[in-house]
């Protein structure tokens, strides 16, 4: 799949070291109170998302600009577990070489788009820490709207919870 700029691409395990570099990247991590991800723990991520895909033959793609080999980030829909509900979430994550140029709203109104008019989804969440103020303004710039808190780390501020809902025709 493919936006202006940038194209989609379902993971595999050859993109793990990719993957695994962004998300240790402390850049990548500054509003992430559990810090840059450790090996052990990129594994078992990684290999969750690899098995979202082929449950749900959707889940996170990889993130290349157009024609580029390289893997900018990581984006996309999953299901996440909010308040014992199962919702459809979208999450991403750049590479901070990448960051200031559009490609995360970029990222995030193509999910939402594929989210809505390919998955018929009714509404897509994102969950966001109240002190990441560029994420938030992506949201906002896609037209989520701030609907709850959520309480996900203990001795610290709840998370942001935000939904588009697909009647809002105005993603």
């Amino acid at each position: 799949m493919k936006s202006k700029r940038l194209s989609y691409h379902r993971p595999c395990k050859d993109d793990f070291q990719e993957y695994f570099a962004i998300n240790a990247d402390p850049q990548t991590n500054l509003h992430n109170p559990n810090g840059p991800i450790s090996i052990a723990t990129a594994h078992e991520v990684f290999h969750n998302i690899l098995l979202h895909w082929n449950i749900s033959n959707y889940g996170i793609w990889m993130v290349r600009e157009i024609n580029k080999p390289e893997i900018i980030g990581i984006g996309g829909l999953s299901n996440k577990l909010y308040q014992n509900e199962q919702q459809t979430n979208l999450g991403y994550r750049l590479s901070p070489k990448y960051w200031g140029q559009g490609y995360a709203t970029e990222l995030a109104k193509t999910a939402i788009i594929f989210g809505f008019e390919q998955l018929r989804k009714k509404n897509i969440y994102a969950l966001v820490r109240p002190s990441n103020t560029a994420s938030i303004h992506v949201l906002e710039k896609c037209n989520f709207k701030l609907v709850d808190y959520f309480s996900d780390f203990q001795n610290e501020d709840p998370s942001l919870v935000y939904r588009i809902d697909a009647s809002s025709k105005t993603y």
